[in-house]
């Protein structure tokens, strides 16, 4: 574990209350513990309560569960965890997700219906025309209670043989936070997705 976890690597913390995920860095590493400072302050962290750790190596998103052994300010002790696995080796985890949303620009919407999603970008069919040079706003539902705004920047198109379009591009976004709300949520329904 030492050897992935290292100084200066950027790790995302989900606590229990998906709602406090937070980031950090790692800024020294020791053999039982490495320490990082957070972006935000640790609402939803608490000390020897489990949460889970994702970041992106060589080998693909690694994935662990672990404990803050102490927290000070925004600076909290980690315990390396006993185990450790490794999601999948593309940048984002790709999830299906099927939902009839509206994507807005200026003077206009377009109504779409999603196939998948990934923190990157994603893909959905729809029987409207589509100027790929222009960038649209929508807004992602994960739950009832929660959503993400992104720039959605078209791709790919193609023809559907019965008919429309599926096209397929990449997100851009208003705030780091809102795009590390999507990779936890796409990691998170990917295990969820895995165990059933």
């Amino acid at each position: 574990m030492r050897e992935l976890i290292e100084k200066d690597k950027k790790i995302t913390v989900v606590p229990a209350d998906f709602k406090c995920a937070n980031k950090g860095t790692v800024i020294s590493v020791e053999p039982k513990y490495f320490t990082m400072e957070l972006e935000y302050e640790p609402e939803g962290i608490m000390r020897h309560n489990y949460c889970e750790f994702y970041t992106q190596t060589s080998h693909g998103m690694l994935y662990f569960d672990s404990f803050a052994e102490t927290i000070d300010g925004k600076t909290i002790k980690v315990a390396n965890p006993a185990k450790h696995k490794f999601l999948q080796r593309r940048q984002y985890r790709r999830i299906k997700f099927v939902h009839d949303l509206d994507l807005k620009f200026d003077g206009g919407s377009h109504r779409v219906t999603t196939l998948d999603i990934s923190a990157g970008g994603m893909k959905f069919k729809t029987n409207e025309n589509f100027d790929i040079e222009k960038k649209y706003t929508v807004v992602l539902p994960l739950s009832e209670k929660q959503s993400v705004e992104c720039i959605f920047s078209p791709i790919r198109i193609e023809k559907n043989e019965v008919e429309g379009y599926t096209l397929s591009g990449r997100f851009e976004y208003h705030n780091s936070k809102d795009k590390m709300t999507l990779t936890q949520y796409c990691a998170k329904r990917s295990i969820e997705i895995r165990n059933k």
